[in-house]
């Protein structure tokens, strides 16, 4: 148990210094260097040069015991900077899923409209070049098709049902197992959940991880955008760290929901099985079993 407890809190101290007291500390430090620099000589490198060399020498000519004061000071307040963009990352993470608050539901459906549309014409065109029979269709035509199967994919997996690009792809997974399985995946999720090997649990959780993580990296952005108030440089740092976040996040989303509709077609069987409307490895989920296990699961909700 000793060794346990340990381990837990070497592996929490590395989650709070990674995901709060380093960004906080960095951003910090950036907050001092635009107050020193401002707008007027936010590119000045020797009026930073010797701010530097005095802030160093003031410290040094502290006691140690207000250089030991100083620097928990500064962890605090990297902590407390942390901790308010943790929390922010809930507000980045249903920008980027949706759906969004009813004060922005008008741009939300319109977006989402202009997606379905988009969608739905790519899915016209290549309907409307596959009316030729494969038997007499050229190897250009082919390629075409391809190419417009690819750009229907690209945009959505299913009819778009959101309005950002990361939403449509949790939405289509949803969509893909109500249509396709007969599944709710609103009720059915957590029960399919507990009964998925260990190995399947894993890769989704690292999936998720990931998404989280880069919601957490997207975040902070909003404190540096912040600064541009003071230092205008700032807001070309609060673009990267947003881009990077973002396409972290595209990439963890279409992970995540990959795996997840694979979990679906590997293993909705067990889900039946575990609940005795199927039995185990006898092929995919038919409609008709998904349908019975959303009865079963929703409880009449």
């Amino acid at each position: 148990m000793g060794g346990f407890l340990e381990q837990l809190a070497k592996t929490l101290a590395d989650r709070w210094i990674s995901l709060l007291v380093l960004p906080g500390v960095f951003f910090l430090g950036a907050v001092w260097l635009s107050v020193q620099l401002g707008h007027a000589d936010a590119w000045d490198a020797a009026l930073l040069t010797r701010r530097a060399e005095d802030t160093m020498a003031e410290v040094a000519d502290l006691s140690s015991g207000a250089q030991a004061l100083l620097v928990v000071a500064v962890l605090a307040a990297a902590s407390g900077v942390g901790f308010v963009v943790q929390t922010l990352a809930a507000v980045t993470r249903r920008v980027w899923l949706g759906p969004w608050p009813r004060l922005f539901a008008p741009v939300a459906s319109a977006r989402t409209a202009r997606r379905r549309a988009r969608w739905y014409r790519l899915v016209q065109e290549r309907r409307a070049l596959e009316a030729v029979s494969p038997a007499i269709r050229t190897r250009e035509r082919q390629d075409r098709i391809d190419a417009v199967a690819g750009r229907i994919t690209r945009l959505a997996m299913a009819e778009p049902g959101r309005p950002t690009w990361m939403g449509d792809r949790i939405y289509a997974v949803e969509s893909i197992a109500y249509h396709r399985y007969g599944l709710d995946l609103t009720y059915g999720w957590s029960r399919l959940w507990l009964v998925l090997p260990d190995s399947a649990r894993a890769d989704l959780t690292g999936a998720h991880s990931a998404f989280a993580a880069a919601v957490a990296t997207g975040t902070w952005a909003v404190p540096y955008l912040l600064l541009t108030v003071v230092w205008w440089p700032a807001v070309l740092v609060a673009a990267g760290i947003g881009l990077t976040g973002w396409a972290r996040a595209r990439a963890a989303v279409a992970d995540l929901t990959t795996l997840t509709e694979a979990t679906l077609d590997l293993h909705g069987r067990t889900l039946a099985a575990a609940l005795g409307i199927g039995e185990e490895g006898a092929g995919p989920l038919t409609i008709s079993e998904g349908e019975r296990i959303s009865d079963l699961v929703r409880k009449g909700r």
